[in-house]
């Protein structure tokens, strides 16, 4: 299987490293926006089954057009575009492509997601339990929230309804990111915690899904990945 990259910043070097004899690295695009319609690029996706892209926000509704324009399977590392999750869905089933996105591809961030919805459920019965949400990032992390902390919102908004969710966010030094799920009352504190230990665990995640979309076709959110791979533990 041929993967290409898009984005060739930590997060691009660091899958590149973790592909193994597997997955070849045939192309590697640092610049940005990557566009179909330059030969060059044509010629470089040529033998490529998937790309992947971890490059920044504003490029990557574009990397995914180019990637439909392309015929080419795309797994999207890059957050901060999923409002337009409806308008990308249709033009990727219009082109035949598949498209695997997440906040976060972290295995042991996207099982934490379970947790936190499944805590949600108990806590938010009792109203004496008000729950917070706080997310720690390196200070060049371009998003507040994150979208892994947008996510995790959500599911507690699932549970919790019009209950308010204080969401707290911080941007400092090398932080490769936290993020706390709290349930406090007068009586007590029950507190969820992950903690990234480097970015090891996005890498393999998105390699994961790439091995997992190759000659699929439609968009799936990361959370499909994971539902069949739970079913075959």
């Amino acid at each position: 299987m041929n993967i290409g990259i898009i984005g060739y910043g930590k997060m691009g070097r660091m899958i590149e490293s973790m592909a193994g004899p597997e997955m070849a690295v045939k192309a590697i695009f640092d610049q940005r926006p990557v566009f179909a319609d330059d030969a060059a690029t044509r010629e470089r996706v040529a033998d490529v089954d998937v790309l992947i892209d971890f490059s920044v926000p504003d490029t990557a509704v574009a990397h995914i057009e180019t990637a439909c324009a392309l015929g080419v399977n795309l797994v999207m590392g890059t957050t901060g575009w999923l409002d337009q999750l409806d308008a990308v869905s249709q033009r990727v089933e219009a082109h035949g492509i598949a498209l695997v996105y997440a906040s976060n591809f972290s295995l042991g961030v996207n099982l934490f997601y379970r947790v936190i919805s499944q805590a949600a459920q108990l806590y938010s019965r009792f109203e004496a339990y008000d729950v917070f949400l706080h997310e720690a990032h390196h200070r060049f992390k371009l998003d507040a929230p994150s979208g892994t902390a947008l996510t995790m919102k959500a599911l507690l908004e699932t549970a919790y309804g019009e209950r308010p969710i204080d969401t707290a966010c911080t941007r400092a030094g090398h932080i490769p990111g936290t993020h706390r799920i709290g349930f406090d009352s007068a009586a007590d504190t029950i507190e969820l915690v992950h903690t990234a230990r480097s970015r090891e665990g996005f890498a393999r995640g998105a390699l994961l899904a790439a091995q997992w979309v190759h000659n699929k076709k439609g968009c799936f959110a990361f959370d499909n990945v994971l539902d069949e791979i739970l079913k075959q533990k």
